[in-house]
């Protein structure tokens, strides 16, 4: 098994953050995921990652600061946890997944807490492994977002969704809303430009609101902070790729059949 190296404000301008690797159209983008990892850095935030050319890494911090609507006192947060292509099966997962849950003991936290859909949603952990890794749901939404947690001790206390996604609906209830952050490095571009053509084409009215700051996101109407889509006031989908004219109505139809 290859060596894993942490990012940190010394080797981030040198090393990839494994997403849009060599996407020029998602160069500004990408920057951008890399500034606000300088900012999170101060925060405790931890990017580890295989020292290879692959996306092979795990996200995650104090959930007090963490750019999701949960509340979840003395956990870390699991943010973005991907194991690809032939790295699959291999141990990797479980590697990243043991180096965080050994941090968390470290700190003396309660556990660990991560969102995740209640099916497979895009830009999101895989609900199935960890609930096999010992992980169990505490809360789901009516939008199909479940809130997992593996505690250290069943005397914590569980973590909990924010009242700001209860509803599954934003305030927003007409046309296409985007929600997004420069938490990944291929959201900005596509909620700025792509999606732009799509509502054009359509008729549809376009509102894309950009999450700036944890606050901001510690009260979005989805826990999926990185892009959510919601449709007249509906949540839709994590899909990015939703904001594409060639993709945008093919995503709707099947997210409204589930």
């Amino acid at each position: 098994m290859g060596n894993f190296i942490e990012l940190n404000t010394e080797n981030i301008t040198s090393e990839h953050i494994c997403c849009a690797i060599s996407d020029k159209k998602c160069a500004e983008s990408y920057q951008a995921k890399k500034d606000w990892l300088k900012k999170e850095f101060e925060n405790d935030y931890t990017f580890r990652k295989l020292d290879e050319r692959a996306k092979v890494f795990i996200e995650y911090g104090p959930a007090e600061s963490a750019w999701v609507p949960i509340t979840a006192n003395n956990y870390l947060n699991i943010n973005c946890f991907w194991v690809s292509g032939k790295y699959k099966k291999s141990g990797y997962g479980k590697a990243l997944l043991k180096s965080a849950i050994d941090q968390a003991k470290k700190q003396k936290k309660a556990g660990l807490v991560t969102v995740v859909g209640t099916k497979k949603y895009h830009f999101m952990s895989d609900t199935k492994w960890l609930l096999k890794q010992g992980f169990v749901e505490v809360e789901r939404t009516s939008s199909g977002f479940s809130l997992l947690v593996l505690k250290f001790s069943e005397n914590e206390e569980d973590p909990f969704f924010n009242l700001s996604v209860k509803s599954g609906e934003c305030c927003h209830k007409e046309g296409i809303v985007i929600y997004y952050s420069n938490r990944c490095p291929f959201a900005e571009f596509h909620a700025q430009n792509s999606i732009i053509e799509t509502a054009h084409n359509r008729n549809l009215p376009l509102k894309v609101i950009k999450i700036e700051t944890m606050e901001e996101a510690q009260n979005a109407p989805s826990p999926a902070t990185i892009f959510s889509l919601f449709l007249d006031g509906k949540f839709v989908t994590t899909d990015i790729s939703v904001c594409m004219d060639s993709r945008f109505d093919k995503i709707v139809e099947k997210a409204k059949k589930h």
